[in-house]
C-alpha cells in the first residue's frame, strides 16, 4: 500500500514534466524554425518477487511471473526535425531551409551554431546577420550599391548594381547536416550547438549530400500541431488526475487500517 503512495508521486513528476514541455512547444508556435519537442518516459525498477520460468510444482513453472513496478521516469527529451510549414513574406532575405540541413552561424566567441531560422538581416558593414547580430557563416556581404538580392536555390547569391543588368556573384550560402539532428543542444536564440551524440557535421552545397534547398522570400515556421500539443496536453491533465486520485485511495485505505486498531 506504501509503495503505492510513491509509485503514484513519480506519476504525477512525469506528468508535469509532460505538461511543461507542451507548454513550451505552444509557446514557440510562431518561433521560426522551432522544433517540437518530446518527452521520453520509461518505467522504474521491478521488484521481481516470482520470475518467469520458476517453479510452481516439481513439474510445472510460472508462465509470467510476478513482478511489482515502482512508477515513472523522464528519460529524456528529444527533438523532431520534421519539416515546418512555409510561409511567404517577399522579404528578400528570408530563407528557407525545404528539406535537411542547418544554417551556419558564428557566434561572438567564436564558435559555430547551427540554426533553421532564416530571417535574416543586413547590418551596418552589409554582412547577412541574424536577429541577434551573429553573421552568417561563411561570411557574405552586400555591397552598398546593390539595389538587387538574388539567392538561388543551391546556395548562389547575387546581387545587381546600378543599371547593369548582370549580376554579380558575392557568395554562397552552405548548409550543415548531422548524422542525428536530434542530439544537437538546444541553446536558445534558435541555435543548435554540435555534440558527440549528433556526430560531426557535413557542409555542402544546399541540396547536395542530403541538404535541402533553399527559397528565398520564404520562412519556415514551427512544426508544432496546435491542436495535438492540446489533445496531449487534456491527456496529461487526466494522468496527472489520476495519479492524485491513486494517492487518495491509498491513503484512505491506510486510514481504513489505522482505524481497525480502534
Amino acid at each position: 500500500m506504501m509503495t503505492s503512495l510513491f509509485t503514484s508521486a513519480t506519476g504525477m513528476k512525469g506528468q508535469q514534466s509532460q505538461i511543461d514541455t507542451i507548454a513550451n512547444n505552444l509557446a514557440n508556435v510562431n518561433t521560426n524554425g522551432f522544433k517540437q519537442t518530446r518527452n521520453n518516459f520509461q518505467d522504474l525498477l521491478y521488484s521481481n518477487e516470482q520470475m518467469p520460468g520458476s517453479a510452481t510444482s516439481s513439474n510445472t513453472i510460472s508462465p509470467t511471473g510476478l513482478h511489482k513496478g515502482h512508477g515513472v521516469k523522464l528519460a529524456g527529451t528529444q527533438k523532431i526535425f520534421s519539416q515546418g510549414n512555409l510561409t511567404h513574406t517577399g522579404h528578400s532575405l528570408d530563407i528557407s531551409i525545404d528539406g535537411g540541413g542547418f544554417f551556419q552561424v558564428l557566434r561572438p566567441n567564436g564558435t559555430i551554431a547551427y540554426s533553421r531560422d532564416g530571417a535574416w538581416q543586413r547590418d551596418a558593414d552589409g554582412r547577412i546577420v541574424n536577429s541577434d547580430g551573429y553573421p552568417l557563416e561563411p561570411e557574405i556581404i552586400i555591397p552598398p550599391e546593390a539595389t538587387k538580392v538574388i539567392i538561388s536555390q543551391d546556395g548562389l547569391i547575387q546581387v545587381l548594381t546600378g543599371d547593369d543588368p548582370t549580376p554579380t556573384k558575392i557568395g554562397n550560402i552552405q548548409l550543415s547536416d548531422f548524422i542525428n539532428p536530434a542530439g544537437l543542444n538546444p541553446i536558445g536564440k534558435n541555435l543548435f550547438l554540435a555534440t558527440a551524440a549528433s556526430g560531426l557535421p557535413a557542409t555542402s552545397d544546399p541540396g547536395l549530400n542530403g541538404t535541402g534547398m533553399l527559397s528565398q522570400g520564404f520562412l519556415e515556421k514551427s512544426n508544432v500541431s496546435v491542436v495535438d500539443e492540446m489533445v496531449n496536453m487534456i491527456v496529461a491533465q487526466r494522468a496527472y488526475e489520476v495519479n492524485s486520485k491513486s494517492i487518495q485511495t491509498s491513503d484512505n485505505m491506510l486510514q481504513t487500517a489505522v482505524n481497525l486498531v480502534r
